[in-house]
């Protein structure tokens, strides 16, 4: 009896739960917060749970970042922001190719045939004045074969070449 008697005085000191809730808690408001933390996650440290919200905040700022680069990318053209006119692509009987004239600003007039010099451009442009005037070509928006022996006007952009006197990228073709 004396042993269940004890247990009923150890009972009667300890508050019951709906005085606990209804009790005022004279801490800062800090501590309110760490307390909350502890009783909703009592395995980890405050430290622990900072941390971890600063993680999470740096992802979202580097997701948010990202999205915002890939748009302000998306937007740029040739080093400049677009203004939404796209270069078009124009074929006729006559000319084949890019309107864009701020990128393919160059032009030669010549013969075009198959093969570069020692693996730079696919074709050459053969022009008056002799081999040290011959043109190699490259081309990123045109199919070249389909000009192969006819005499042109190409339009393109002069690219760096290591064996090539010249190397040009053809956005544009005329035949003459």
């Amino acid at each position: 009896m004396a042993a269940l008697r004890g247990r009923w005085v150890i009972m009667a000191m300890q508050p019951k739960k709906e005085e606990v809730e209804r009790a005022p808690v004279a801490v800062g408001a800090e501590e309110k917060i760490v307390r909350g933390l502890e009783t909703a996650l009592p395995n980890q440290k405050p430290e622990e749970i900072r941390m971890k919200r600063v993680i999470w905040g740096v992802y979202v700022f580097l997701i948010v970042l990202g999205v915002g680069t890939g748009y302000l990318l998306s937007r740029v053209q040739g080093g400049e922001l677009s203004s939404g006119e796209k270069p078009s692509f124009v074929k006729t009987d006559k000319v084949v190719g890019s309107t864009d004239e701020k990128t393919f600003r160059d032009s030669a007039v010549g013969v075009i045939e198959k093969d570069g010099i020692d693996g730079e451009g696919t074709h050459k442009l053969i022009r008056e004045g002799g081999p040290s005037q011959t043109a190699y070509l490259i081309s990123s928006v045109i199919d070249l074969d389909e000009y192969i022996g006819k005499k042109v006007k190409a339009w393109g952009e002069t690219v760096a070449a290591k064996k090539a006197a010249w190397l040009m990228d053809v956005g544009k073709i005329e035949l003459q």
